[in-house]
């Protein structure tokens, strides 16, 4: 029996809304690859990246182009010269491995030579919001281990500082989402060392980071719209001191394999991070952060209904992937 490839739009609505400096959402408005053989089902799926141009249907007329290499059975090594690095790449590419551990009985983590994948700490986000607001939000998860702060505007400063009061013991991640400019950056990289901020993520717009090289950083910076896929990488290294690998950008798990390793081999740290999906989008993610510095996986947290057999997610932990899942 042939390969065959369904292609579905899903949207699930997010939790109240997701605010960071580029706008609010409050749906995630998903696409789901499904590829079916001799009666067993693979399946992947991608968040369309608009910071990119991409769009619903944009994405899905792109995998549909490629109908005929993915219905041929065509692999994910080959996958990464037929299509483009970006979501519709994402979604064909994680179908197919979970597809091929379906045909042949051996997981994925196995496959990625993994012994036995583990529960994960992952981020929780806080949305971008006026002061008081950003503390109640850390006020409620201030038990969590680790918190992503959304910031990027003009004056963060009393935001870093009442979202670190409001939960004195957690990690704090700020992620500008490109908010911050050149006259800002200093100023918020030293409230950011001053309030024991551990990370911080893209300051700068993409495409004008240079002040980053000749500045100090008390804080390490984190490159994410900056870098997509592994040939992003060498041009950073004066710049950033971590990467934020999203599977949404390299085009799949088979490419973020290679960007990891190379990214270790440049000396950067790694984040794992994600769009705001279901767990069958974070589900491979989850395997490739068993060893990340920095795990950011709280799609289907920010959710009001995430798929059946989603993740398990307890207390700051998520937990691998079950095989009704993904892998």
């Amino acid at each position: 029996m042939p390969r065959s490839l369904e292609i579905q739009t899903n949207s699930f609505p997010i939790a109240g809304s997701f605010t960071i400096s580029r706008g609010a959402k409050t749906s995630a408005d998903v696409i789901t690859c499904i590829l079916t053989e001799t009666g067993r089902r693979g399946w992947g799926e991608c968040v369309p990246y608009r910071r990119y141009g991409e769009t619903m249907e944009s994405v899905a007329a792109q995998i549909e182009a490629a109908r005929p290499l993915i219905e041929k059975g065509i692999s994910g090594e080959e996958l990464l010269s037929a299509m483009p690095p970006g979501a519709a790449r994402n979604a064909v590419d994680c179908a197919i491995w979970d597809l091929e551990a379906k045909l042949d009985g051996k997981r994925v983590a196995e496959r990625i030579g993994l012994a036995a994948a583990k529960p994960l700490t992952t981020a929780y986000t806080i949305s971008l919001g006026e002061p008081e607001t950003m503390t109640a939000q850390a006020l409620e998860h201030s038990a969590r281990t680790l918190l992503k702060v959304k910031v990027g505007t003009g004056d963060d400063e009393s935001r870093i500082r009442a979202v670190r009061e409001a939960a004195p013991d957690s990690i704090i991640i700020l992620d500008a989402n490109e908010g911050w400019s050149e006259e800002t950056l200093e100023h918020h990289l030293r409230i950011a060392a001053e309030m024991n901020i551990a990370l911080v993520e893209q300051p700068l717009p993409a495409g004008r980071d240079e002040m980053l090289a000749g500045i100090a950083r008390p804080v390490l910076v984190c490159a994410d719209e900056s870098v997509h896929h592994t040939g992003d990488l060498a041009s950073l290294r004066d710049r950033y001191d971590a990467i934020n690998i999203k599977l949404d950008k390299t085009g799949g798990l088979t490419e973020a394999l290679l960007m990891k390793r190379e990214a270790k081999r440049l000396g950067f740290q790694i984040m794992l991070g994600c769009m705001v999906g279901t767990s069958l989008a974070m589900a491979p993610a989850v395997l490739l952060a068993q060893d990340a510095d920095f795990v950011d996986l709280d799609g289907p947290l920010l959710l009001a209904c995430d798929r059946e057999c989603g993740l398990r997610y307890t207390a700051s932990l998520v937990w691998p992937p079950e095989a009704g899942l993904w892998g």
